[in-house]
């Protein structure tokens, strides 16, 4: 299955309109560096938690290096759900200079 991917750069313009962002990675590694307002979703319950992704609206997956991202988004798109993938993931999200979060995250 083709997966539809974008750049951090699109994400950014994305997000700054509203877009849902979900991230596959760990928790351990959410809390070191993440784009804000993510969802997290690991990858591993990723089948387990389809169902509390929008199925009405595109949903960009990312992770560290945009792989685990691929498959997530492979997965999303089988069960009917507009997913993206994010080409380099967290790691071109940083380096990009794109503004970021860390630690736990808010209530």
């Amino acid at each position: 299955m083709t997966v539809p991917a974008i750049d951090v750069d699109e994400l950014a313009r994305l997000r700054a309109a509203g877009a849902t962002v979900v991230d596959v990675r760990q928790h351990d590694e959410l809390l070191e560096v993440r784009v804000p307002d993510v969802r997290h979703v690991p990858l591993a319950e990723v089948p387990d938690r389809v169902e509390e992704l929008p199925d009405d609206e595109t949903v960009y997956v990312i992770c560290r290096s945009g792989a685990r991202s691929e498959k997530a988004a492979a997965y999303l798109r089988s069960r009917g759900i507009d997913a993206v993938n994010v080409t380099g993931g967290t790691q071109a999200w940083v380096e990009a200079g794109h503004p970021t979060d860390s630690g736990p995250a808010q209530a």
